[in-house]
């Protein structure tokens, strides 16, 4: 099996005034991004198609494009963008918000969220469906039917929205330990992304690298070189 590979962390990609939590790039500066994977031979996918490519030792030259929460954003600026370069990824739902907006967020700017229409149209057009949990708690907080109702909850309601299985899960606030892991894993789910490496990284804690507006094409070479020294891919 191929060595980690490298993983880009997304949430919002829209235009913005005040982006206090530092989780939106604005459509110009995404589409650059892309350019920048594609002049270097590497090709944007989704979680689906990177972990089967690392199983058939078919994954150099793939990306890891991953989108956190759902915002309504993936579908009118994200999914255009990837199609452009004939790019996938995959976007994390919160299922008990769908249609609403990061109520999670208290105190900052609400942005609305993909509704059923949304996800279904995302899915049409080859974007993996992952969960994000019910309600986007740190799950590390939670009792353990809290845990398995946040978990399995949510990967019922996405999979009776977009019609197929949800193999993926994203931990909110990547916040996971070995209770979590395990829960799962138990949960059905095939794989999970978190956000650092940690004594629980592998299959169903995958760290991601973050990706803000900040990013031009050197800020994006060193993170690629970072993760290469760390990992080997």
């Amino acid at each position: 099996m191929t060595a980690m590979p490298l993983v880009l962390m997304y949430h919002s990609v829209t235009k913005y005034d005040a982006d206090p939590l530092n989780i939106t790039v604005s459509p110009d500066r995404f589409a650059a991004q892309l350019r920048w994977l594609a002049r270097r031979g590497l090709r944007g996918v989704s979680m689906r198609e990177l972990l089967a490519a690392r199983r058939a030792d078919t994954a150099r030259g793939l990306v890891g494009l991953t989108f956190d929460d759902g915002y309504a954003d993936f579908v009118s600026e994200v999914v255009p963008a990837l199609l452009a370069q004939r790019f996938t990824a995959t976007v994390f739902m919160v299922s008990g918000l769908i249609g609403g907006c990061n109520e999670w967020d208290a105190g900052h700017p609400l942005k609305p969220l993909m509704d059923a229409d949304d996800l279904r149209r995302a899915a049409r057009h080859g974007m993996e469906i992952g969960s994000h949990s019910v309600g986007h708690p740190s799950l590390i907080s939670l009792t353990g039917a809290e845990l398995r109702h946040e978990l399995t909850a949510s990967k019922a309601a996405l999979e009776d929205v977009v019609d197929a299985e949800v193999t993926g899960f994203c931990y909110p606030y990547g916040h996971v330990g070995g209770r979590e892991v395990a829960a799962v894993r138990g949960a059905g789910y095939d794989y999970a992304c978190a956000i650092w490496k940690s004594e629980h990284t592998g299959p169903h804690a995958l760290p991601r690298t973050y990706v803000g507006d900040r990013d031009g094409s050197l800020r994006l070479h060193a993170k690629k070189l970072r993760h290469r020294m760390r990992w080997g891919s």
